[in-house]
């Protein structure tokens, strides 16, 4: 096991878009939460010398914590997860949340890259997505952040906000770039059940931009994220070459990894697991020293090779061949001959002796591609 997400789930606000596990941070259990977690790890690690390659602290809001609580956060992920030099150790981060205090102990701790929900750099939209920061924020954090030290900096945007056009969407974009960051995500919003934007929309009042706009600012973005610098890596994912996010990208390559906290997902031993979501359960859970995984199923070879494909085709450079035979003892071209001959007479796959990879215009219809892989196994 070479790397670990660790789930935080509290927010000071709930956003419109949200369906992360989550909960108002206000007269939530933080401490017993924090004490159960290190529980968890000391059960599931149970003492490894074992370095992390990545380590990766979402949620929720991490940053949401007080400095006291962030404290012994990073302790207990010290205590039990072993880092060196090479660790890439990311903290997720609400613009404005970041105090010196707070970038003093992540620095300390050894954290050494950050990621900035900020979605758009409109404050009318952020308050109409339901956002608590405002564009003077993002500065603000991010100077600070540089002045303690951080240059692996990433920051999220979403587009397809309703009411967003075009041009505002590409203002947020030279605006992010401005910024001379190593790393942006930008990912099209997709409403969920259970969301403030899901009953909306219900309703008829949630104003989309619609699927043709969407695909125009997707083009938009992979355009100015090129032409300054910014490869990109992945479908939503675009980087100074050497920032790439080492820890997503074991997700795209189909590597295992530690899922720790409510409602949190692992991949060990073979197995893709999740924990409680209510922080009850899960703290009881821990209490009686019994893990709080509430699903595992055993991944078979079969799935594991439409994984491969339907994860690894999110890269730019797609599914490498010789390590799909290396890891599966079979020609990927042959296995999914079907899907990949049909994709690529259509201009959105391309294959050749070294890898299968999207097209340009397969990246607009990514999710398609990627859904064909899955379940072939049993026809």
């Amino acid at each position: 096991m070479k790397a670990a997400y660790i789930h935080i789930p509290f927010c000071h606000h709930i956003c419109h878009y949200c369906d992360f596990n989550k909960f108002f941070l206000k007269g939530q259990p933080v401490n017993q939460y924090l004490q159960a977690l290190e529980k968890e790890m000391a059960l599931i690690v149970k003492g490894s010398q074992e370095k992390m390659e990545t380590i990766f602290v979402g949620g929720g809001t991490p940053t949401a914590l007080n400095e006291q609580q962030l404290e012994t956060l990073v302790t207990a992920i010290g205590n039990h997860l072993k880092t060196d030099g090479n660790t890439e150790y990311t903290f997720e981060a609400n613009p404005g949340d970041l105090t010196k205090e707070k970038l003093a102990i992540l620095k300390a701790a050894g954290v050494n890259r950050l990621s900035f929900g900020v979605q758009t750099f409109n404050d009318q939209l952020l308050e109409k997505i339901g956002r608590s920061h405002r564009a003077k924020d993002v500065f603000a954090s991010i100077e600070a952040a540089k002045a303690v030290g951080y240059e692996n900096i990433s920051i999220d945007l979403i587009y397809s906000l309703p009411g967003q056009t075009k041009q505002d969407f590409i203002e947020s974009i030279r605006t992010a770039i401005s910024l001379g960051l190593v790393h942006y995500s930008a990912y099209s919003l997709i409403i969920e059940p259970k969301t403030v934007f899901y009953n909306l929309m219900k309703k008829g009042k949630l104003p989309l931009p619609g699927e043709d706009a969407e695909a125009e600012m997707y083009e938009v973005l992979m355009d100015e994220m090129e032409r300054h610098g910014l490869r990109q890596y992945e479908i939503s994912n675009f980087a100074v070459p050497g920032y790439e996010s080492r820890h997503n990208l074991k997700y795209w390559n189909n590597e295992e990894y530690y899922g720790f906290g409510a409602g949190a997902h692992a991949y060990v031993n073979g197995c893709r697991q999740s924990n409680y979501g209510p922080l009850k359960k899960y703290m009881d859970s821990l209490e009686k020293s019994k893990l709080p995984i509430i699903e595992s199923h055993e991944v078979t070879k079969a799935e594991k090779m439409e994984e491969e494909m339907f994860l690894g085709l999110r890269k730019t450079e797609g599914v490498g061949i010789r390590q799909f035979e290396e890891k599966f003892k079979i020609d990927p071209r042959l296995l999914f001959a079907e899907q990949i001959g049909d994709f690529s007479a259509r201009g959105l796959l391309e294959a050749n002796s070294e890898r299968i990879f999207l097209t340009q215009n397969g990246r607009l219809l990514g999710n398609e591609v990627f859904q064909s892989f899955l379940g072939v196994s049993n026809h």
